[in-house]
């Protein structure tokens, strides 16, 4: 699953770490909240962990992170994390998937010659504003 998100970052948490209870290893996670710049913008609150940290981000950047999501249950409530594996600086535009062109046999009919055609404007019906002056469907 590959999600993008883009936004600015409105808060910079504290860098937290610790060491690993069963395997002993160092572990450094950084937690990031983005605002995105939608009609009526959202917060999301996503991690960074371990090497794919960068302490140069800082609140006011505009960047676009590609994150996991995962939730998990413990104790009958659900938890759910969103994990950055990819950050960076200023807006990317969305890559479109790539798709490769198929061949299409001879006898197989094209889509376009499936499409109904339908007519410029209609003649009468909601959409007619011929007997009055307005565009009022009433």
């Amino acid at each position: 699953m590959d999600i993008q998100i883009q936004g600015q970052l409105v808060q910079v948490l504290p860098l937290s770490s610790g060491v690993g209870k069963t395997s002993g290893k160092e572990w450094k996670k950084q937690e990031y909240v983005l605002e995105t710049p939608d009609q009526f913008p959202r917060k999301v609150h996503f991690s960074v962990w371990g090497d794919r940290i960068d302490p140069s981000y800082q609140v006011g950047d505009q960047v676009t992170i590609w994150v996991d999501v995962e939730s998990r249950e413990f104790n009958g409530r659900w938890y759910t994390d969103v994990k950055a594996w990819r950050m960076e600086r200023g807006l990317v535009a969305p890559q479109a998937p790539q798709m490769q062109p198929e061949a299409t046999p001879a006898s197989a009919p094209s889509f376009a010659a499936q499409q109904p055609t339908m007519p410029a404007q209609p003649a009468t019906g909601w959409a007619s504003n011929s007997d009055s002056g307005d565009d009022l469907p009433f």
